[in-house]
């Protein structure tokens, strides 16, 4: 009876693949179906009354509208109005300006600016933009697409300002500041080895390593170790970015005093200089959130607490074991990014014509998503009040037993593979490793960071990543070739990572 209701349970995840991956049905339309089916089971089967189920739904639909889907908005609007005022095509000259090293260049383009992509902005720019960079330099379409897909695993936990951490955080009610830091020493040895294969990958065999070892060592402890102290003091919303932009400024000052090595080298037209003046002004939107976000953290406890205040507390699930949901109306990131865009773009000299355009475009771009995340959370809120979530980890746990955290990542992983979304995953499959850290008896900040760790590998696979690099370098079509490509190291991340799950669980669980 147990693996019916496991089957049953699992009916609004299993609709969801199936739309996605078999019938091609656009991503907000099978979460919708997704959102139908759990209702219907939860009335039907759970025998939940109709009132809760409905409430139940709300609570994620709120949930999503705020803090979530405003710090989505924010951060594409940001990303978008620096590319209307040609900010972001400064940023980029500065960038591959650095070296004429092909080897340098892959890894400040795909790995330190991917990241910092990811960190802000997230939803595929850190594979399209850094992608469509290296082509543009002459490097090939496949290759450009392998490498980004790499180097963008990692961060995804942590994108769009910390929305897939901070949302599983408050989803499964753990701090934000324990699941990210945990989450980020799972990452660790993968986010080390990561520049390494970039660069192996770039001069086609381990012998690329030479004369750049130290530097790319460099490169992977400067993003690790900032976004350690950064996740455990500050929480999810600056661990990718503060990390990426360490790593960034560290590898430019150890390339710019290495010579080139003729078999990597790299034509490159020259451009004209950039000035102090208009390197402030394409970047001052990303400082302004940078300063913003650390000002209002729990560093600084006088604002914080100040600003704390402004928010609301209320119940909105009818039924027993209710959460209260917190909404914080000033001192919550997007608010901050939005402030920080304005900024920005009337430093960028940006109209209020422009900047009006932008966000309208930007809504637009993103309604889709938008309905997405409504849907998801929706879906999982009633699927958790409801019971179903109980079914499903109680039977996995039962089958598996104390193997149990072995297929973790694994579950992590096919949500993000499925969805493309790290938020999406952490939001499906989230209270499941809650659920089984409690059934173990095992530390629920080590298990639930589990599905993040899978997230890494499951985006670095996942159908949309593929077609988001491929449209950005002109390659459509040639999906199966690059998931050829990237299907090694995703498996080897994923064998790596459960190898992990299960020794560290036996160690510090």
């Amino acid at each position: 009876m147990s693996f019916i209701y496991f089957i049953l349970a699992l009916l609004p995840i299993i609709w969801l693949t199936v739309a996605l991956m078999g019938l091609k049905i656009p991503t907000f339309k099978a979460a919708f179906g997704s959102l139908v089916i759990s209702l219907v089971l939860a009335i039907f089967l759970w025998h939940s009354p109709t009132g809760y189920v409905f409430s139940a739904a709300l609570e994620g639909i709120l949930m999503a509208i705020w803090p979530i889907i405003l710090v989505i908005i924010a951060a594409v609007f940001t990303y978008n109005l620096c590319c209307e005022t040609k900010g972001m095509d400064i940023i980029k000259q500065m960038i591959t300006s650095v070296s004429n090293d092909k080897r340098i260049l892959v890894l400040l383009i795909a790995w330190c600016f991917g990241g910092f992509m990811e960190g802000m902005a997230g939803f595929g720019t850190a594979i399209a933009i850094p992608a469509s960079m290296l082509v543009s330099l002459g490097f090939g379409p496949l290759f450009s697409c392998l490498v980004c897909l790499i180097a963008n695993g990692t961060p995804t936990p942590f994108g769009s300002i910390g929305i897939p951490t901070n949302t599983l955080a408050n989803l499964v009610g753990l701090q934000n500041t324990g699941l990210s830091f945990m989450t980020t020493l799972q990452l660790s040895p993968f986010m080390l080895i990561c520049p390494f294969l970039i660069v192996i990958v770039t001069g086609k065999g381990v012998k690329a390593l030479k004369g750049v070892t130290g530097l790319t060592l460099a490169s992977g402890l400067s993003f690790v170790i900032p976004q350690l102290i950064v996740a455990k003091f500050v929480g999810a919303e600056l661990a990718v970015v503060v990390g990426s932009v360490c790593s960034l400024l560290v590898t430019i000052a150890l390339a710019i005093k290495k010579p080139t090595n003729p078999d990597y080298e790299i034509q490159l037209e020259k451009a004209e200089p950039i000035d102090a003046k208009k390197a402030f002004r394409a970047w001052s939107p990303f400082i302004f959130i940078f300063i913003f976000l650390l000002l209002t953290s729990a560093l600084v406890m006088p604002i914080h607490e100040t600003l704390a205040r402004f928010s609301s507390q209320v119940q909105i699930y009818q039924g027993k074991d209710a959460a209260t949901l917190t909404f914080s109306w000033i001192n919550t990131p997007g608010v901050w990014i939005f402030l920080s865009a304005i900024l920005g773009g009337l430093i960028q000299k940006a109209s209020w014509k422009t900047m009006e355009k932008v966000l309208k475009a930007t809504i637009k771009q993103m309604s889709e998503t938008m309905i997405t995340m409504l849907c998801v959370l929706g879906c999982a809120k009633v699927m958790g009040y409801a019971g179903m979530i109980a079914s499903i980890s109680s039977f996995a746990i039962a089958a598996t037993g104390s193997f149990y955290p072995l297929f973790a990542p694994w579950i992590g992983a096919l949500g993000t593979f499925v969805t493309g979304s790290g938020t999406n995953s952490g939001v499906l499959f989230g209270a499941v490793q809650l659920d089984a850290a409690k059934h173990l008896h095992v530390d629920s900040y080590w298990m639930v960071a589990l599905n993040s760790l899978g997230v890494a590998a499951g985006k670095m696979l996942s159908p949309q990543s593929l077609a988001i690099g491929l449209s950005s370098v002109n390659a459509k079509g040639q999906d199966s070739k690059l998931l050829s490509m990237i299907l090694p190291y995703g498996l080897v991340f994923l064998i790596a990572m459960s190898i992990l799950a299960y020794v560290g669980t036996i160690l510090f669980g």
